[in-house]
């Protein structure tokens, strides 16, 4: 079985999935697409235009969570927690992950400072939510083993690394958990290897051209 994993630079749902693939130490090709020029047979894998799309052979599987719940039920180790009703809140927490993504992205994208606080504000809730539920031991979301949310949660963090830098700050200062998860998981070597070399310098000229409140805060910063 040929596993190829369509990809774009900068997506964190990508990430995840490369994550997985990763951890499952499976082999893999990675193929990045334009997403602005989209040809023809990326338009026939991905129903919805986006990536990830995962090739098993020539067959598409599209939608991160789906690949990795694929992944998850074919290869070892499995990263899912064995009891069904814990299997369930991962699941949920996985899609969690997804709404702060959203949010991050309305962060970015924010038009001016009323609208980017605004935002600012729902990531410190949606982090201290997390804060709430992370044991107090770690070094995980569920303990000792590495999961599927971890694996969702790797890119969310990486994209403070590129704020930070930046000068956004602030975001963990009073979630001690949640500092200590983002640590160990950009520790990980299947996390920091599922972007390239050039991630944060591309990510940080991203920012730039959104044209956003954000933007215009990075160049002032860096006057």
């Amino acid at each position: 079985m040929k596993l190829t994993l369509i990809s774009h630079t900068l997506c964190p749902y990508v990430q995840r999935a490369a994550i997985v693939l990763a951890e499952k130490s499976v082999a893999f090709e990675r193929r990045d697409v334009d997403l602005a020029n989209k040809p023809d047979w990326f338009k026939a894998a991905s129903p919805l235009g986006k990536t990830p799309v995962l090739l098993v052979d020539s067959d598409a599987i599209f939608e991160s969570a789906v690949i990795c719940e694929y992944l998850d039920d074919t290869l070892l180790p499995r990263l899912h927690p064995g009891d069904a009703l814990k299997r369930a809140q991962h699941r949920a927490w996985v899609e969690f992950g997804s709404s702060v993504l959203a949010t991050i992205a309305a962060f970015y994208n924010a038009p001016d400072a009323a609208a980017l606080e605004s935002r600012r504000a729902e990531l410190a809730g949606k982090f201290a939510q997390l804060e709430a539920v992370l044991p107090a031991q770690g070094p995980y979301f569920s303990g000792t083993g590495f999961s599927i949310v971890d694996a969702v949660f790797g890119p969310v963090f990486r994209y403070f690394d590129v704020l930070e830098r930046a000068g956004e700050t602030g975001f963990f200062e009073k979630l001690p958990k949640v500092r200590a998860w983002r640590a160990v998981l950009a520790a990980r070597p299947s996390i920091q290897q599922a972007v390239g070399s050039a991630y944060a310098k591309e990510l940080h000229h991203f920012f730039l051209a959104r044209g956003s409140e954000l933007s215009r805060r990075i160049v002032e910063h860096e006057d």
